[in-house]
C-alpha cells in the first residue's frame, strides 16, 4: 500500500466513525447514562483538580456527563468530538464549554496547555498505533502534575469489526495491563485503576467490561 492509500484508508475510518455517532446522537447519551463507574471516575477527578483547571474533553459526544461535570464545577472545558450531530448537542447541552467538531489526530494540541485531559472509550476506532501516537501527544499537552483519565473496554482486538448499538463499527482495544503500560509508555503515572461491567440501556445493548485509569503526568 502507498503513503495515499494509506492516507485514504484512515480518513475513510474516520469518516465512519463520525457517520456512526452522527447516527446514534442522543440515544448514545441516554444508553451510557447510567454507568455509575463513569460518574465514580469524574468525582475522583473533580475532586484532585485545582479550582478555574483548563481541562480537554476528548470523543465528547453529547457534552455528558464529563464536559457538564467538569463545567458545573468551574473548570474551563474544550471538547472535541468527531461527529458533528454530537458536537451540535454538546453545544446546546452546555453552554459553558467550547467545543470543536474535529478528529483529533489532525489537531494542533499545544504542550502544556491542559490540567486535565479526559480520554473515556473514545480510543476504541482508532487503530493501535494511532491510539499510542496519540495519548503520548495528549501527554505533552498535560501541564507538569497534570491528569489524564482514560476509559476503555479491555479487550485485545485489532481492527474487529463489530455491531454497537446497531451500528457497524471497527474497532482496536488492548487487554487491560497492555493498556496500562500504553500509558505508562507515554510518560504517565498511573494512581488508581478499576474494573466494572455495564450494560448500555439500549435495545441491542450487551454486557460490556469498562476499564478505568487515572493517571499523572510524571
Amino acid at each position: 500500500m502507498d503513503e495515499g492509500q494509506g492516507l485514504s484508508g484512515r480518513h475513510g475510518r474516520r469518516g465512519e466513525a463520525a457517520a456512526v455517532f452522527d447516527a446514534l446522537g442522543a440515544e448514545y447519551e441516554h444508553a451510557f447514562a447510567g454507568s455509575a463507574a463513569h460518574r465514580d471516575s469524574l468525582d475522583r477527578l473533580l475532586a484532585d483538580l485545582p479550582p478555574g483547571s483548563r481541562a480537554l474533553d476528548v470523543g465528547s459526544g453529547t457534552g455528558r456527563p464529563t464536559a457538564q461535570a467538569l463545567a458545573d464545577a468551574g473548570h474551563r472545558v474544550l471538547g472535541v468530538d468527531v461527529s458533528p450531530v454530537m458536537t451540535a448537542l454538546a453545544a446546546r447541552q452546555v453552554p459553558a464549554a467550547e467545543f470543536r467538531c474535529a478528529d483529533i489526530r489532525d489537531m494542533p494540541v499545544p504542550k502544556e496547555a491542559f490540567d486535565a485531559v479526559c480520554v473515556y472509550f473514545s480510543l476504541l476506532q482508532m487503530p493501535r498505533e494511532d491510539q499510542g501516537e496519540l495519548l503520548e501527544r495528549l501527554t505533552r499537552s498535560l501541564r507538569p502534575g497534570g491528569l489524564l483519565v482514560a476509559a476503555t473496554v479491555p479487550v485485545a482486538a485489532e481492527e474487529v469489526d463489530t455491531v454497537f448499538m446497531g451500528q457497524p463499527v471497527r474497532v482496536s482495544s488492548f487487554g487491560a495491563g497492555e493498556f496500562a503500560a500504553l500509558l505508562r509508555r507515554a510518560g504517565l503515572v498511573v494512581e488508581a485503576e478499576w474494573s466494572a461491567s455495564f450494560t448500555p440501556r439500549h435495545p441491542a445493548g450487551e454486557p460490556e467490561p469498562h476499564l478505568f485509569l487515572h493517571t499523572r503526568r510524571a
